[in-house]
């Protein structure tokens, strides 16, 4: 069945020819000859379509037609009409009227109409299955509350045009954030243009983010659009905007301030209409007090800051992350999800994770891969190679005694432990076998230092 039309008209005759050739192209037909009858219909029905008359005795077609988009502003409507009227044919496309017929009705329009209705549907509903499943796959994963505040931040940035700049370690999602800013704003609708600074070289940038006129330069054998226009009316996204040499970043400052610029090799100005994401893991204002980075521009950039804290400081998010991959590559590559112990899944959540999130999803996808059980042990973490301790520049052998050896030993197994522990003094002598005043005395000898905030309990 193709699609189930509603045809909504007080002429039978009308009612009986739409219905027929409709139904000879294999569509199911439902009529109803007033505007009351067609609502009871349209609560009852799934409806694909609707053939709405003008005229129709109490309630008129246009009164029906803004009942039926409170009811279900998705259903295309096609008015049609005896008496053509551009002022009532232009009322009802604004209402949200797919098109407009006058009688007499051809056969050939009311098909064509009715596939054309039928596919804009269809690609309507895509379109939003399609946002959303980007939306999914951008979403910024945790619970905790650092990314809770910053979700929040997110929504209330997305209603405004401000520029943003988002800072943060690589591997914390500054690019997720930059998506999920642009998938909730007014511009959600229009490009996504992103550009790594870093990744291109100096003498390419300026054609990458202006575009360039045929014969520019050798080797310009085309006109070439850049990025600004192709993110015009959305949102251009600029990574790693500490790493862009200073000539560029004057240019750039001139297009934020005027939102103009002309193509390389080009005399004409070209307007364009884009907001600015900007994003960097460096710190900006010692890259302005060394003379890498301009101040001006970054106060231009800087309107709206987003701090993205790194993995170590939200490790209740890691059990998290880890299911959230997971089912992303059960999802697209078809593998089974496994289970993690608890003891397995405490080493994962003690590691500081230096890589952030991006190490931590690599690491999902290896475990994944080489273990080829459904359930994973401590003992896997290890096999997988997934975490291994930095070797220290001071090896324990470089120690001249056994005590000093011993001492720093102790010191580095006391100190993990504690960390381990949240530094609570009872929980860690318990853990590690020994009383609570040995355990002071040795952090006291080894000259551990402690947080003031540690747990006396």
């Amino acid at each position: 069945m193709k699609g189930k039309i509603l045809i909504v008209d007080d002429e039978v005759g009308i009612l009986e020819t739409v219905s027929e050739i409709l139904q000879d192209e294999g569509y199911k037909t439902l009529i109803a000859e007033d505007a009351e009858t067609a609502m009871d219909i349209i609560e009852k029905e799934d409806i694909d379509l609707i053939f709405l008359d003008v005229w129709l005795p109490k309630m008129n077609g246009i009164e029906a037609i803004k009942k039926i988009r409170e009811k279900d502003s998705d259903i295309p409507i096609i008015m049609i009409s005896g008496h053509g009227n551009v002022e009532v044919a232009v009322q009802a496309v604004k209402l949200g009227a797919f098109d407009f017929l006058e009688k007499p009705l051809s056969m050939e329009r009311i098909l064509l109409t009715a596939k054309r209705a039928l596919q804009f549907k269809s690609l309507e509903r895509e379109n939003i299955k399609l946002r959303s499943s980007l939306i999914k796959k951008y979403e910024l994963v945790g619970n905790s509350q650092v990314m809770k505040k910053i979700k929040a931040q997110i929504e209330m940035i997305a209603k405004g045009d401000s520029r943003v700049l988002i800072l943060g370690e690589s591997g914390t999602g500054k690019e997720l954030v930059a998506r999920m800013i642009h998938s909730l704003s007014s511009r959600a609708n229009a490009p996504f243009i992103e550009v790594n600074c870093a990744a291109i070289p100096q003498e390419l940038i300026e054609s990458e983010l202006f575009g360039h006129e045929k014969g520019a330069f050798t080797g310009a054998i085309d006109k070439k659009i850049g990025k600004f226009e192709l993110a015009n009316e959305g949102t251009l996204f600029l990574d790693e905007i500490g790493d862009m040499s200073l000539i560029m970043q004057a240019k750039l400052l001139r297009v934020i301030e005027t939102q103009k610029f002309q193509r390389v090799g080009g005399m004409r100005d070209i307007t364009v209409n884009v907001r600015i994401i900007s994003a960097t893991n460096k710190n900006l204002t010692e890259e302005i007090k060394k003379g890498n980075f301009r101040e001006d521009l970054y106060y231009r950039l800087n309107v709206v800051p987003i701090y993205m804290p790194p993995l170590r400081e939200r490790k209740e998010d890691i059990p998290e992350l880890i299911d959230y991959f997971m089912e992303e590559f059960n999802r697209e590559k078809g593998w089974k999800k496994k289970t993690i112990k608890n003891e397995a899944m405490k080493i994962l959540k003690s590691y500081d994770w230096p890589g952030n999130v991006r190490e931590l999803k690599n690491a999902v996808e290896r475990l994944m891969i080489m273990i080829p059980k459904d359930v994973i042990e401590a003992s896997d973490i290890e096999a997988a190679g997934i975490i291994r301790e930095r070797i220290k520049e001071e090896s324990y052998f470089s120690y001249s005694t056994l005590k000093e050896a011993r001492d720093a030993f102790e010191r580095d197994f006391i100190l993990r432990k504690l960390k381990d522990n949240n530094w609570n003094m009872t929980k860690t002598a318990e853990v590690i076998g020994i009383e609570r005043s040995n355990l002071y005395k040795k952090i006291k000898s080894l000259g551990i230092s402690l947080p003031k905030e540690f747990s006396e309990d």
